[in-house]
């Protein structure tokens, strides 16, 4: 990843002063086109009708989304005003349950659940796995998994099995002891970077074998389908969003640098990505540090977290850091800073408050599929600048919450885990929102 291409910012600067998507506007008045459509110079940057590589996928879109996304497109493209430039505008898509339905992660852990393919830890040490893990946790899964072992037998120990499911799964023991504590609530979830610490002793190819079988059955499993797990059952299906299929493929075809990100361990999502057509060189996770070419329980770190560190993933505020190390070339503490609109994507998509930071980085238009998480969905609603979209999930959508988001008072995680208002940039707290933009 480090010889990555780092692409020119300087035009994208005067782009967006340009067509005045980039500096903050009003929230639109109901009905009207929003941000797009009230940028003064936005029409002198747009392309003539039909020279714009076009959305085809229309069923799904909720509103005058589609249309929106058209213009964005049509704007920054390189069939647009701004075509001779030598960057390109950045889009950034979180993963799992943004551009699919489901988690690519779950469904990995549980195949190598199913599979034997977990490796037990140093020692017999539970806590080598994570910096993070409670001696509760430690404990139990030391009683429930053996040792001397080449790998844990998951596939028919279904107490060991059950174990590492329900530590990974629902951060307690079977017991219903707390599974990890101590951690930042905006840079780390231990949940998620169990999974990747668990691929412990295994090289990044075959880890992506693990995760290609992974995908093969779960895309193949009928739509609803369970898979046995210990001696319990989990989700065992995986789809693509056409929707964001064709969104991902159209702006790449009007010369945006597309990335996904996500918390999930990066050799499984670049297998994934693949399937929208994103090579794992854009895709960004959650990366271990590597020893004579295997991975370790250990992750790489960025801005001021260092390698082994353990103390920053692609979570929430993490996402920022990554994103702006990776696709923007920012080294040290300033990754872990808001950049200038010049240095940051122009679009952003996601469905929960591990997204938020990014979201709320994009310059141009900030999509969210709406599955009845607090913070983003307040932010969503708010639409201080006008920028956001809410779209329902494209399969199975979420029906409408019935209490309004707790903005004012509980909607925010900070990073002592502690709730609290939702804050807009200037301080001011976001009041309840109503749930808007749902299933039936």
């Amino acid at each position: 990843m480090n010889n990555r291409r780092r692409w020119s910012v300087a035009a994208a600067a005067l782009m967006i002063a340009g067509t005045g998507l980039g500096a903050a506007q009003p929230a639109p008045a109901a009905g009207a086109a929003g941000v797009e459509g009230a940028a003064g110079a936005a029409g002198a940057a747009r392309a003539e009708p039909g020279q714009c590589p076009a959305l085809h996928v229309g069923q799904g879109w909720h509103g005058d989304n589609q249309a929106r996304l058209q213009r964005l497109i049509d704007t920054y493209g390189h069939c647009g005003d701004h075509r001779k430039r030598r960057d390109r505008p950045v889009a950034v898509f979180d993963w799992d349950n943004t551009v699919i339905k489901n988690d690519v992660g779950d469904a990995t852990m549980y195949w190598m659940l199913r599979n034997s393919r977990i490796r037990p830890p140093r020692g017999g040490d539970w806590h080598t796995t994570s910096r993070y893990l409670t001696d509760g946790a430690a404990t139990a899964l030391k009683a429930a998994c053996p040792t001397g072992v080449r790998t844990l037998p998951t596939a028919t120990d279904t107490r060991c099995a059950d174990e590492i499911n329900s530590v990974y799964s629902k951060g307690a023991t079977t017991g219903g002891e707390g599974a990890f504590a101590g951690f930042d609530h905006r840079r780390m979830e231990p949940q998620y970077a169990w999974l990747a610490q668990l691929m412990n002793g295994w090289t990044t190819r075959e880890i992506r074998s693990f995760a290609a079988s992974a995908r093969a059955e779960n895309l193949a499993a009928p739509i609803g389908t369970r898979q046995q797990v210990g001696s319990g059952t989990a989700t065992g299906w995986v789809r693509y969003y056409e929707q964001q299929r064709d969104l991902v493929r159209t702006l790449q075809k009007a010369g945006f640098d597309v990335w996904i990100t996500s918390a999930s361990p990066e050799p499984v999502v670049d297998v994934w990505a693949r399937g929208v057509g994103i090579d794992a060189n854009r895709a960004i996770g959650i990366r271990n540090v590597t020893r004579h070419g295997r991975l370790t329980a250990h992750l790489q770190g960025c801005g001021t977290v260092r390698d082994g560190d353990d103390a920053m993933i692609t979570y929430i505020d993490g996402k920022r850091c990554w994103i702006n190390k990776e696709i923007f070339g920012v080294r040290g503490a300033a990754a872990e800073q808001v950049q200038p609109a010049h240095r940051r994507q122009v679009f952003a998509a996601g469905d929960s408050d591990t997204d938020v930071s990014f979201l709320r980085d994009a310059t141009g238009l900030r999509l969210v599929l709406n599955r009845n998480k607090n913070e983003v969905m307040c932010r969503a609603y708010d639409n201080s600048d006008g920028r956001w979209l809410v779209n329902p999930m494209f399969i199975e959508p979420k029906k409408q919450q019935a209490a309004p988001y707790p903005c004012a008072t509980s909607g925010h995680t900070g990073s002592d885990g502690a709730s609290g208002p939702v804050r807009r940039g200037d301080g001011t707290v976001v009041p309840d929102q109503r749930d808007a933009v749902y299933g039936f």
